[in-house]
């Protein structure tokens, strides 16, 4: 299956990404239970969560080179926005 790809994506409150999808959609995901994930415990970090950044060509988001997440995961959990 084929998923929107990420156009723009945005840190807000409460360990929450604001992102935007190449069809307009936007959706809000929320990364706190992945920070029970060993993996992802550098995300408490406040400056690195809002350091975020879409991929080049918006498969996915991205911390640093060990911290990323697929656009279908995002597409696929995420909740639609107001």
């Amino acid at each position: 299956m084929s998923y929107p790809k990420i156009k723009h994506v945005k840190a807000i409150a409460n360990k929450c990404l604001f992102i935007t999808f190449t069809n307009n959609i936007s959706k809000i995901y929320d990364c706190t239970p992945l920070m029970k994930d060993e993996t992802f415990k550098p995300l408490l970090n406040d400056s690195l969560f809002m350091s975020v950044k879409a991929d080049k060509h918006g498969f996915g988001i991205s911390w640093s080179d060990e911290l990323d997440l697929s656009e279908s995961e995002l597409w696929i959990n995420g909740m639609m926005a107001e």
